[in-house]
């Protein structure tokens, strides 16, 4: 039987006396499509530093395994796992000169641009080029980072994240800062991603942006699992009134799910 693509097993992370993460477990299988769902202070950002290995539990590593292995050079976890998050859009956003190409390239060196001592290869101009295409973002070759919008400094990240061919694709609230119509032609071009065979592990507090392809659910409440299951398990009003702690309607529509929410589900 082979290994979950990630495993942790009854993990904790403390912040001096405060537990961000308490006793978590969870597992995400390759190929199945999976939402981390919470609200603000749930513990989402702290989990995915954690599986990007930005910091360890209490007690060592060895409760959190990816791709089976409990212990990775970052560098060479990134060419299986790629990784979008708001640090990373803010660090290559900020980068007054980089280039759209070169922001892209630079995801093959782990690298924050385009050094003199990075040798980039026709084959890596190619991957590059195939995944702005993916996410529909070859327009925006020539241009810098800082002059993007956020919908398209997000794709071409996606694009950045996407050079390795990557087995996993870890996106932290991918959707925050995008205004409807923007986050909807974007989520559109993720469901191309998730088709194509790329397993996506997506962090956010929005019901509305859980992919069609996406059926697994984690939902995270106070640093703990709350419950994990399918979205047809968790996607009730009951769960969801549990999750958010006020009062929830879930309707679906299509193959979409919104909610809206009433009030706090301890008023009388």
């Amino acid at each position: 039987m082979s290994e979950p693509l990630l495993s942790i097993d009854d993990v904790s992370v403390t912040r001096g006396d405060a537990v961000l993460l308490d006793r978590v477990s969870l597992s995400v299988e390759a190929g199945a499509h999976t939402a981390i769902l919470g609200r603000n202070g749930s513990g989402k950002s702290t989990l995915v530093r954690l599986i990007a290995r930005d910091l360890y539990p209490a007690g060592g590593g060895e409760g959190v395994r990816i791709f089976g292995e409990s212990r990775w050079d970052v560098f060479e976890l990134r060419k299986r796992l790629g990784i979008v998050s708001p640090a990373l859009h803010a660090d290559l956003a900020g980068e007054e000169s980089l280039e759209v190409m070169d922001a892209v390239l630079s995801g093959f060196f782990a690298a924050r641009g385009l050094w003199r001592h990075h040798k980039v290869t026709p084959d890596m101009r190619a991957a590059a080029a195939e995944a702005l295409d993916r996410m529909g973002a070859s327009r925006l070759v020539g241009r810098r980072m800082a002059t993007l919008s956020t919908g398209e400094a997000r794709r071409v990240l996606i694009a950045r994240a996407l050079v390795h061919c990557p087995e996993a694709l870890l996106l932290d609230e991918p959707c925050a800062g995008l205004d409807p119509a923007t986050r909807r032609r974007f989520l559109d071009a993720l469901r191309g991603v998730a088709v194509s065979g790329t397993t996506l592990i997506m962090v956010t507090h929005h019901v509305e942006e859980i992919l069609p392809e996406i059926d697994r659910l984690v939902l995270l409440r106070d640093g703990r699992v709350l419950a994990a299951g399918t979205k047809a398990e968790l996607l009730t009003g009951p769960v969801l009134t549990d999750l958010f702690d006020m009062t929830t309607t879930v309707e679906r529509r299509g193959d979409w799910y919104r909610v809206d929410l009433d009030q706090p589900a301890s008023s009388g």
